[in-house]
């Protein structure tokens, strides 16, 4: 079904706009039509469009989401949480997330180096701080404690 009333034109050209700044996931995009008072099933109609064109491609989408996150220092655990919050897939994240991989030891030591400057915590209360760090930025307990252990 091609967008031929002026309603779906008007939804469709909308989309299309938003999609030629970044990736949307399908519930995302429905949001934000939402928002701009569209009906339900005209919504329905042109996302799925979108999506059997290829506009909307939710394994793209999740893919440059996670390396965008990722080079800003955030651990899979956030990323997973946020990637759930925008519709995508418990599936799907964790195929193309890999939370075991050995590179998120890799991106959590080098995110305590950034922020603590390679100092090692010298009590308890400082490797707390440090931990906790870590941990809000969305890192396994695994990968937090294969920092400290390294030294």
């Amino acid at each position: 079904m091609t967008a031929t009333t002026p309603a779906l034109k008007k939804i469709k050209h909308f989309a299309l706009e938003m999609l030629t700044r970044r990736d949307y996931s399908q519930k995302e995009l429905a949001l934000k039509l939402q928002a701009k008072g569209y009906h339900e099933e005209d919504i329905t109609s042109v996302l799925t469009e979108l999506t059997q064109a290829g506009y909307i491609n939710e394994a793209r989408m999740t893919e440059n989401y996670i390396h965008w996150r990722r080079m800003k220092g955030h651990g899979p655990e956030k990323i997973f949480m946020e990637l759930q919050a925008r519709g995508i897939s418990e599936a799907m994240i964790a195929e193309l997330l890999n939370i075991s991989d050995n590179a998120w030891f890799a991106e959590a030591r080098k995110v305590w180096q950034k922020q603590f400057k390679n100092q090692l915590p010298s009590d308890f209360k400082t490797k707390a701080k440090q931990m906790r760090f870590l941990q809000y930025r969305g890192f396994t307990r695994e990968q937090i404690e294969s920092v400290f252990n390294e030294e």
